[in-house]
This record gives structure tokens, sequence and C-alpha cells, in this order.
């Protein structure tokens, strides 16, 4: 499991992926059972009567929201199995390698409250490397920056493990904040969290593109509450995320000049993995590979990256054992 802020995925042993739904759970005010769950769960954000409340439970790569967590994981797990009750399945799950024992005690309790067996946890760069297939065992030093909804983290993994390590709290979730609050300073127009996502993947970049593009946006006026709308382009996006961008160039600069000596010509060999949802937003691995010097690879698919990871360390344990977090 790839337990995300933004995305929560499964993976069955000999099934490959069998769930990707949004990290979201609509619950019943009055008993807490579960009304809604995952992508129509997010589309009740913003959206919902006095007796429903939407819930992300997890910030920040970690749960924020015990109880809603745990009704999240279990309706998760019962939704993949065929019978809707997993017997208590042994699970590989990817966790943020800057995890606290607070955090990583209320994940595993959560999950073995939401029908979870016996549990490994894994750093997510490494879950990350073994994703996107990159020998993970070698001596050689393998970069991984894995950039999540939550957090931002890059790893330089040997031997199975992290060498060394760096997260920040800011990756895909700020960027769309960033755009809720240029659009709420520059045009008085307030607007959610579903939609400022939507102006991220349609015009946001991390560098200029051939032709400008604009979209129209509606919202709420901050002022007087009425609707409004503006016209939006991706230039003034482009300026909105540079404050999350340069954190993470920061971030990736911070673990270069933190390199142990003998890794640096491993790394000019293989470069920069990028993996995570907040990897897509275009040309971020260009300006990346600019800033660094470093071939920056894009993984094919980095939303499901993690969890493919986690999915080959959970058909062979053994091999991978070396990865778990004691």
């Amino acid at each position: 499991m790839d337990l995300g802020t933004a995305n929560t995925l499964i993976y069955k042993k000999r099934h490959g992926i069998v769930l990707n739904e949004p990290s979201v759970v609509a619950l019943d005010k009055s008993n807490g059972s579960v009304v809604a769950l995952g992508r129509k769960a997010k589309s009740y954000i913003g959206r919902t009567p006095e007796n429903i409340r939407t819930v992300r439970p997890l910030r920040d790569g970690v749960i924020a929201d015990y109880q809603a967590a745990q009704e999240m994981i279990d309706a998760f797990l019962k939704k993949v199995s065929a019978r809707g009750i997993f017997s208590r399945p042994t699970m590989v799950i990817g966790v943020p390698s800057g995890i606290t024992a607070v955090e990583k005690k209320a994940v595993l309790q959560a999950c073995e409250r939401g029908g979870a067996g016996r549990i490994y946890m894994m750093e997510e760069p490494i879950a990350a490397a073994i994703g996107a297939r990159l020998d993970v065992s070698s001596p050689e030093g393998k970069l991984v920056m894995d950039i999540g909804g939550g957090t931002t983290e890059i790893a330089l993994i040997s031997i199975f493990a992290s060498v060394t390590k760096e997260s920040l709290r800011v990756a895909g979730d700020e960027m769309d904040q960033a755009i809720m609050r240029h659009l709420e300073s520059k045009h008085g127009l307030i607007i959610g969290e579903n939609k400022a996502e939507y102006i991220k993947l349609e015009i946001g970049s991390a560098l200029p593109q051939p032709e400008s593009k604009s979209i129209e946006v509606s919202g709420k006026d901050r002022v007087d509450n009425t609707p409004k709308t503006a016209v939006i382009t991706d230039e003034e996006i482009r300026k909105a995320l540079e404050e999350p961008l340069k954190a993470i160039e920061s971030l990736l600069m911070k673990m270069m000049t933190s390199l142990p000596p003998d890794f640096l010509s491993d790394i000019e060999q293989t470069g920069l993995t990028l993996a995570g949802g907040g990897a897509l937003l275009r040309d971020l691995d260009t300006r990346l590979a600019r800033l660094s010097g470093l071939r920056v690879k894009l993984d094919d698919d980095p939303l499901t990256t993690v969890v493919r990871g986690a999915g080959l360390v959970l058909e062979n344990i053994k091999k991978y054992h070396e990865v778990f977090i004691n």
C-alpha cells in the first residue's frame, strides 16, 4: 500500500495494482459511518450538507485524523477483496523517510484496525527506486526524488538502504495552496482545492512554454461572496508556483552538497530519478536538470512508482527483507 496524502494505491500479490483512489473519505457526522470514499468523496469537498464531513486523513504524508484514516483503510481493503473481506493480509506500506515514532505507530495501528495482519514498513524513496527498476542491492549509488502530495523526499540509495536522505513537507498540495493564495490575492477570487489542482494540471508548468495558455476560472468574490469569474494565464500560475518549486530545488541542492565523495561519479552516470504525482508538473524534470547538471529521468508512471515498488517487495519479501524499517 502507498498510503499517500493525495492518493492511496493498493497492490495485490499476483494481481498488480487493484486500487488507485484519492485519500478522501466522507463521513456521517452522527455515527461516523462512511458515506463516500475516494473519487466520489473528493467530489464532495466543499459541497457537503451539515450532516456530512469530508476528510483528508493524511497531511504531509502522515496520518492527521486517526479515526478517519482507520475507516478509509478498512473500506479500501474491503473494496479490493472479492469477498468484501480480507483475511488479515500481510501488508507492505511505503512511509515518508522522515516519519517519527509517533507517526509510525499511528500508521501501524490504523492499518491493524483496518484489517491488516503482518505489516512491513519501508521508506518511500526506496520503494520508488525499486518501482523504477533500479538495482537497490548494488553498492553503486542511485539518487531518487519522490514528490508526492504532502512531502518531497530525496535519497541516495545503496545496498538496500538510504545512505543519506532529505525530506521537505512541501509538494503537490503546497503547489495547489500557492495557486489558491495567488488567485485570492491578485483576482480577489476564492476557489477550492479541487479547482486549484485542476488549474495546476491544465496550465501549470515549471518553465515558460512555447505557447501561452489561459483558462476561465469561476469561484467566489473575496469581498462580497458573490459568484466571480476571472481569466488566468499560465505565466501567472508559473509565478505562483515559484515558492514551492524553489523549496524543492533547495532540497535537491542540499542533497547534492552532502553526497559522499565516492558516490559522485555514480550519480553522474545514473542521474536522478523522479517519482510521485508532483513530478508530473510540466518541465519540472528539465528545470531540475538545468539546476543540478544531472541527467533527470521521470519514471514512466510516477503516480504508481511507490506502490509498484512495494508490490515487488511483497512478491519477494525474502529478497528485499533488508529494506524494511525496524
